[in-house]
């Protein structure tokens, strides 16, 4: 992980959890900003597609939604904020639209490597062994990995 371009490195601890940790070559204020700055989410989260924001309440409580438009459709995601630590961590319900009611619970720390670089941790809960199974069967290590790169080329242009 010392490249900006690395791919995440993904476990699945335990019978339900996954962690996931990868270094973004940009400091701690620039990757927090485009986790937590509307306009700066629309143009990575979905794997670089067009992507509406359409409810960004972030704070303990308040409600998010994203709804990605992609070349089979469109997938809407959503949840609620549980905690917000600014430049620390964010912790939210997740949940696609095309499996209510299996929610994962997402936890990401922001870690300054203190050499202009961050590292993400990021660990989440699902359900059941059957719903993170599903997660990782489903193609989310490609989308989350073509999202890691579009936040890349965003962090790049804003330089």
């Amino acid at each position: 992980m010392t490249s900006e371009t690395s791919a995440a490195t993904v476990t699945a601890p335990g019978d339900r959890g996954l962690h996931i940790e990868r270094a973004v070559a940009a400091p701690l204020d620039r990757v927090w900003a485009a986790y937590t700055e509307p306009d700066l989410l629309a143009q990575w989260w979905g794997r670089g597609n067009p992507l509406d924001v359409e409810k960004w309440e972030l704070e303990r409580g308040g409600h998010w939604r994203f709804v990605e438009h992609h070349e089979g459709g469109t997938a809407g995601f959503e949840g609620r904020f549980r905690e917000v630590t600014p430049m620390e961590r964010i912790v939210w319900s997740f949940e696609w639209d095309g499996m209510p009611t299996h929610t994962s619970v997402e936890t990401i720390e922001f870690v300054d490597l203190g050499d202009g670089r961050t590292k993400l941790v990021m660990d989440s809960i699902f359900m059941t062994a059957e719903d993170r199974d599903g997660m990782l069967e489903s193609g989310m290590e490609a989308g989350m990995n073509a999202s890691f790169a579009a936040l890349d080329a965003l962090l790049t242009r804003t330089a």
